[in-house]
């Protein structure tokens, strides 16, 4: 079967039933990383995901991980940490900062698929009010976070990294307590990963995040510059686990 090619001229996709299987998910290549091709594929469940030297490829994976944010699991340990650490944590303040961190990570382990690219059309999208970052501060030193792309009530995340033991761990946990309180009820983790599901992440058929997306997207979405609530820092020691 051959893979539909995508002219860069017309945002359009192929139905994402008609993703191949092997590789899971993999739907189309071509077409351009401009903002509006960004928010056509988010909005029907789509990412791109790609290295360096290969064309644009699309993907709409099955199943599909999501964490619930009520599902959070945190654990004794980490809510002891949660209580105690010292660590700065700020809202898109760093944003080009922690997608480079993150593909930086990548490079270290087996390539990174954040190519300039990419960070560059992220880059425009968090301009945009569409794109958000959470990054964790030691000092002046960068040591965690992470970002994704904020649409109606789901938020889709893309790519964590942590420096020191728990930092994205507490980049998480910050987003998730702040996306309750907005009133997001759905946050996109791509791909099954145990480190997330030992988080409160869950595996669901793509129809049904198709489905769920779907409805929840069309909501007015939280854009512009995202800052930490007060009032939720000092609650956050309170965190507690549920069970989902």
């Amino acid at each position: 079967m051959s893979l539909p090619w995508l002219d860069s001229n017309s945002v359009a996709f192929p139905p994402v039933e008609s993703a191949l299987s092997e590789p899971n998910g993999l739907l189309a290549a071509g077409g351009d990383l401009s903002i509006a091709w960004l928010l056509c594929a988010y909005r029907q469940g789509i990412f791109p995901w790609y290295e360096l030297g290969q064309p644009i490829l699309w993907w709409s994976p099955d199943p599909r991980l999501v964490l619930l944010p009520e599902c959070l699991r945190v654990s004794k340990s980490l809510r002891k940490f949660l209580k105690k650490h010292r660590y700065i944590i700020t809202f898109d303040n760093h944003f080009s900062e922690v997608m480079s961190q993150c593909a930086a990570a990548r490079e270290d382990s087996s390539g990174s698929w954040i190519t300039e690219d990419m960070q560059a059309a992220y880059i425009e999208l968090h301009k945009a009010g569409v794109a958000h970052s959470i990054a964790v501060h030691s000092g002046s030193e960068l040591v965690g976070g992470l970002y994704g792309v904020a649409l109606g009530k789901v938020f889709f995340g893309e790519s964590m990294f942590s420096k020191e033991p728990n930092t994205s761990k507490l980049a998480l946990v910050y987003l998730v307590r702040h996306l309750q309180h907005w009133n997001f009820e759905l946050i996109d983790c791509q791909i099954s990963s145990e480190h997330l599901i030992s988080l409160g992440a869950t595996q669901i058929s793509r129809n049904e995040f198709l489905k769920k997306i779907q409805h929840l997207v069309a909501f007015k979405g939280r854009t512009g510059f995202w800052k930490l609530d007060r009032k939720l820092i000092v609650a956050m020691d309170k965190v507690k686990s549920n069970a989902c």
